[in-house]
């Protein structure tokens, strides 16, 4: 609908035709008129054509019927003198159809008063039409001889007029019974339109709903097989949607738990174990201030070992401080390889967790593939590590990554993490570690699974593999002048 003399707009806010702006019902009976319209146009022509050709036909065939007239008019006349033959074929052609006959004595002159006009004066077919319509007009001379004397002349001329009229009345009465019949079809079309097309307004209504973000919406499948077909993938796109909604509710209250979890850690930690060594370095340092203030010879001896105390203690703060940080964000991550970062990941859980061995196999990975995709592998072997040794109690953890490259040069990045703990348990809920790396995975467009595995010794554990799509675009940053990963201490 144009508003303030504006063309419609479509939804990316491009002007669009008149055409394209009017509603469905609106633009298919529209195409019905178009096609009546050319169907009215063909049949007239037709008929035109065909009645042409008709009347033509008649004007001959009444021309051949008016020479035996005569004759069997002069043949039916007992005394055949002049005047009554004459006479009598004025009377006789006054009733003949599509030709006028005039009658001629031997001089010229008209016998009688010539065929009537006689409701002539009103003729319903308008003049296009007998335009259109009438043949060209024809006269014809026929001589009228009676013992072989020629006694006058009959001038026939066509008359087309009442063979117009009957085909005129024939095409009105056509094209009113067409026009009533069309309307009956338009009317029922309406109609018909509107139920059939019922449903899209409803879709239209459950897309609404669905724009401003409400997945409760429904749509009862109507009758029509293709639009209830669209009608029951509407509701399970409805549907997928709101257990996305609901997924990424319970994913956020996680999350939100997650952080306060994390805050509450790091927080004990800061109280575990950096607040036993600060008051320590607050009590080394006070002694070393006691110490110093003494009137007599200071204690070197006492002073040393104050001094050893207070490095220890930074030894010790330093390097909870390097766990923490490391485990906040890994530091290594993009400035030493992949494979270094990983195998470095491994040897700190094996100091962390002595009493459990941990193997990692990263030969032939490239330098890195991304932060995202680095970060990600980092996480999930991470993950499945602390898994498999908090609630898997393993005693031995395989860790695994190699790059897969198919015929077409497409480049897939496949981790797995064993490990011989008690396996999966039945019924087992899905916590916020395997969520986010199904969340981190499924992001890169690349697939997660968690399954029972065995290892070389026969024990049942768990199994995480996942695969990621390597993007050929990526950046590497292949720069062999960065150093090498730290060892740890």
């Amino acid at each position: 609908m144009v508003r303030g003399g504006l063309p419609p707009l479509s939804a990316e806010g491009r002007p669009v035709s008149f055409w394209a702006g009017l509603p469905t019902r609106a633009r298919l009976i529209l195409t019905v008129l178009a096609i009546d319209c050319v169907a009215a146009f063909v049949s007239c022509g037709l008929i035109v054509l065909i009645a042409r050709n008709a009347v033509q036909v008649e004007m001959a065939a009444s021309l051949a019927t008016v020479e035996p007239l005569v004759a069997d008019t002069i043949r039916s006349l007992r005394s055949p003198s002049p005047e009554s033959v004459l006479h009598s074929l004025d009377l006789r052609f006054q009733s003949l159809r599509h030709v006028r006959v005039t009658i001629l004595d031997a001089d010229g002159q008209r016998v009688g008063f010539g065929p009537s006009d006689r409701g002539r004066q009103n003729r319903d077919a308008p003049a296009w039409f007998v335009r259109l319509i009438a043949p060209e007009p024809h006269q014809h001379d026929l001589p009228i001889a009676v013992r072989g004397e020629r006694i006058g002349t009959a001038a026939i001329t066509t008359e087309p007029l009442d063979e117009i009229e009957e085909v005129w009345d024939y095409a009105r009465t056509l094209a009113l019974a067409s026009l009533i019949l069309n309307l009956a079809v338009l009317a029922a079309l309406t109609l018909a339109l509107g139920r059939i097309l019922r449903p899209l307004g409803r879709l239209a209504e459950g897309l609404t709903r669905l724009e401003r973000h409400d997945y409760t919406a429904h749509l009862d499948p109507p009758a029509s097989r293709e639009l209830a077909v669209i009608a029951a993938r509407f509701n399970r796109v409805a549907g997928a949607l709101g257990e996305a909604r609901a997924a990424n509710g319970r994913l956020n209250r996680q999350l939100l738990t997650a952080q306060d979890d994390e805050r509450a850690r790091i927080a004990l930690e800061l109280h575990d174990e950096f607040g036993p060594c600060l008051f320590a370095l607050e009590a080394n340092a006070a002694s070393v201030t006691r110490l110093a203030a003494t009137d007599g010879e200071i204690d070197r001896a006492r002073l040393a070992t104050r001094a050893g105390d207070i490095g220890s203690i930074v030894g010790q703060v330093q390097s909870l401080n390097r766990d923490l940080l490391n485990r906040l964000r890994p530091h290594a991550l993009g400035e030493v390889p992949l494979t270094d970062c990983l195998n470095l990941l491994l040897r700190d859980f094996g100091r962390r967790h002595p009493e459990t061995i941990f193997e990692g196999d990263f030969e032939g990975l490239s330098r890195g593939y991304g932060d995202i995709v680095d970060l990600t592998v980092f996480r999930c072997i991470q993950e499945s590590s602390t898994n498999a040794v908090r609630h898997g109690g393993a005693r031995h953890v395989r860790a695994r990554a190699a790059e897969d490259i198919d015929a077409a040069g497409m480049i897939t990045l496949r981790v797995s993490v064993e490990d011989d703990g008690s396996g999966i348990a039945p019924g087992h809920r899905v916590g916020l570690g395997l969520s986010g790396m199904r969340e981190r995975v499924e992001a890169l467009g690349g697939q997660f699974s968690l399954g029972r595995a065995s290892l070389d010794n026969g024990s049942d554990g768990t199994v995480v593999r996942i695969t990621i799509p390597i993007d050929p675009e990526r950046g590497e940053g292949e720069d062999s002048s960065l150093p090498a990963a730290p060892q740890p201490k």
